[in-house]
């Protein structure tokens, strides 16, 4: 599911253009370029995890000019190489990491107007799953605010992103 995840965001990636990157998103005060930033840098992170080291996830990610998809396809496929070497207990769960994706996707897709439904609802519910099972009031902190209540005709996607703490749009 991992995979999936990895290959959607970046097909999602491809679609921002450099005239778009100002443009709010769902994730508090971060732009399309913060966002964008941001879900690139998150597989290399994720991989640094793999290894058994601590990434700071407070610090800036490195700004990605143009090509978002390309440069996000690099390192999910070093994330996903890990996966596949990894031999014991992997270090942190992979439904983590599918939930960390999937939400920054779909804030990527609302922010860019297009469309959720065309995103993988297992991906989400796998996301949704991890989030309910380990996302308590106490941990949201700054990323993940009050969980919201879904529209009653809410699809997965948006099921997520309410239980993540974004608003309906």
């Amino acid at each position: 599911m991992l995979v999936h995840a990895l290959d959607q965001a970046a097909d999602e990636l491809d679609h921002v253009h450099a005239d778009q990157l100002t443009g709010p998103t769902p994730c508090g005060d971060w732009d399309v370029a913060a966002l964008a930033d941001h879900l690139v840098a998150a597989p290399a992170k994720f991989l640094t995890m793999m290894r058994g080291e601590q990434p700071d996830w407070a610090a800036p990610p490195p700004h990605v000019r143009e090509g978002w998809g390309a440069e996000f396809r690099v390192h999910a496929d070093d994330l996903s190489h890990a996966w596949h070497e990894l031999e014991g207990d992997p270090p942190t769960p992979a439904a983590w990491q599918v939930a960390e994706i999937a939400v920054h996707t779909w804030d990527l897709v609302s922010a860019l107007g297009r469309p959720t439904d065309r995103l993988d609802p297992e991906v989400a519910q796998v996301a949704l799953n991890f989030m309910r099972a380990s996302l308590e009031p106490e941990k949201r902190g700054p990323a993940f605010g009050p969980e919201q209540t879904p529209a009653p005709d809410a699809g997965p996607y948006e099921t997520l992103a309410a239980f993540a703490g974004r608003a309906a749009g």
